[in-house]
């Protein structure tokens, strides 16, 4: 797994509109006000995407070409698009509609300011972004483009940090082109929001999902040696508290070998098949002696997708939150909403797991235990223990409705922790915008999973901007929502992706 790799091979074209109607001299002007523009973004610690300015553009063989060279290109992962001048648009109609790469329109001018006592005609005709992208615009949303818009004056942290959050998820996009997903064993069984249609997910997202018995997965964990397992200890023994019994020389080590070996061995699994996501169910564990939950937990430290019971839908979500938040993760996670604390005044979610919590999300050192599981059948598994940080959050939950798929978003917050001494297990306290009542009735009604990814460094609007990107409906609980709206809107969506099916 190697998200960094990902991000150094990702690049974002950046082209310019204008026409000939102004003379051929006014171009050069253009092309350095665009090269500027790139180095001013490129300089940005927001943007963590390379930006190349690739071309002026004035007639539609150009843009139709440029077009065709985006889609054929593996390391460009989305254009933006800068109307300098007037850029007529019905020469942008034949590329626009063979553009498969993400669109960012960057509506922009390249001064900041009016030079109000020497401006001219000249200045004008140059400096022509107010009007030269409405034009564009219109011809995007009359073609019914999928494209993000961006105004402002580039040099403004809000407008970089615009264009960093969408080219985050630009890479994002890219890599779900290719995402794997390997199931060991198959969905908890009866459990129906755990489905889903895999072909559809693989058109819709490029999500690719793969079944295997859990005995090809056994054949890997067996063919770790000890002292491979030994060499991972020592890395546990560097980064987290662990609990005596587990160490050397203490009765449950052999527990703490053969949770190493379950690492090691899922992860050369994934390697070597190119899977970036798994998933584990507790009643297909034939073969192995626990179920694995420290492996879980450090695969997706790692940068790997994890969902619970055959979950593939959470598991291939969260490695795409995991890629938008690569070198900003302040935590990202698989979680579920395991039960609450209904008092009146102060309403919270215990979010946890079974096990597998990633270690991304600690406060504090992880400390690693055992402790009887009591479902599975097998020997106690070892796992991290922690509590997360307060801070602001999201829940994200992706479903198959049938006839689409739905991505639903709530605003969260996690709040102090409290003392469990009881409680073995990785856990966060959340209270969800607006209230806990509102919440859970708006993801009720909307199908929301019990399981979901918990990001503090995902936004609600990249999240959002992947599901433009995937053409998939959005549902989003925040701050703002009210029931009587919420219900609204849920119906109108109904009729609309209805009507999208009969076209």
């Amino acid at each position: 797994m190697n998200i960094e790799k990902l991000y150094k091979e990702s690049c974002i074209w950046f082209v310019t509109g204008s026409q000939h109607l102004y003379g051929d001299d006014i171009f050069s002007k253009i092309n350095e006000n665009s090269a500027q523009i790139c180095t001013t973004l490129n300089n940005s610690e927001k943007i963590p995407v390379k930006i190349i300015y690739k071309s002026l553009l004035t007639d539609a063989g150009q843009i139709t070409q440029l077009m065709h060279e985006a889609n054929s290109d593996e390391t460009c992962v989305g254009i933006i698009m800068w109307m300098h001048t007037f850029s007529p648009a019905k020469m942008w109609i034949s590329g626009l509609t063979k553009a498969q790469k993400p669109l960012l329109h960057l509506h922009t001018q390249f001064n900041r300011d009016l030079p109000f006592e020497t401006i001219d005609m000249d200045f004008m005709n140059l400096n022509q972004s107010a009007h030269g992208d409405r034009e564009f615009g219109f011809i995007n949303t009359r073609l019914g483009i999928n494209r993000e818009v961006v105004a402002g004056h580039y040099t403004e942290d809000g407008v970089q940090q615009n264009i960093g959050n969408w080219s985050r998820v630009a890479v994002a996009w890219k890599d779900s082109q290719q995402t794997k997903v390997a199931r060991f064993g198959d969905n908890m069984r009866n459990v129906a929001v755990t489905e889903g249609d895999k072909i559809e997910a693989q058109i819709r997202f490029g999500y690719r999902v793969d079944g295997f018995g859990v005995g090809d997965l056994t054949e890997y964990v067996d063919a770790v040696t000890a002292a491979e397992a030994e060499e991972l200890i020592e890395e546990y023994q560097s980064r987290y508290s662990i609990d005596a019994r587990l160490l050397k020389g203490g009765d449950e080590h052999a527990s703490l070998i053969y949770a190493a070996r379950q690492e090691r061995g899922i992860e050369n699994f994934l390697n070597e098949g190119g899977y970036s996501s798994f998933t584990t169910t507790f009643e297909d564990l034939h073969g192995l002696d626990q179920l694995p939950g420290l492996a879980c937990q450090r695969l997706m430290e790692k940068g790997f997708g994890f969902g619970a019971e055959g979950d593939w839908k959470t598991a291939a979500l969260l490695h795409t939150a995991k890629v938008i938040a690569f070198g900003n993760d302040n935590g990202t996670s698989f979680m579920e909403d395991y039960t609450y604390h209904l008092e009146p005044s102060n309403q919270i979610v215990l979010g946890a797991h079974m096990l597998e919590i990633c270690p991304s999300i600690a406060m504090q050192k992880p400390a690693i235990t055992i402790q009887p599981l009591g479902i599975g059948g097998k020997n106690p598994p070892v796992r991290m223990i922690f509590d997360t940080a307060p801070g602001k959050a999201i829940n994200a939950s992706l479903i198959d409705l049938g006839n689409r798929f739905r991505l639903i978003v709530n605003n969260v917050a996690a709040v102090e922790p409290r003392d469990l001494p009881n409680l073995p297990v990785a856990r966060v306290l959340l209270k969800p915008e607006p209230d806990l009542k509102t919440s859970t009735t708006a993801w009720i009604l909307a199908g929301g999973a019990h399981h979901t990814v918990f990001t503090k460094s995902v936004t609600n609007e990249q999240f959002c901007m992947f599901a433009r990107m995937a053409g998939i409906e959005i549902i989003t609980i925040d701050q703002n929502t009210d029931l009587n709206q919420f219900r609204t809107t849920l119906k109108l969506n109904e009729i609309y992706h209805g009507l999208q099916t009969l076209f």
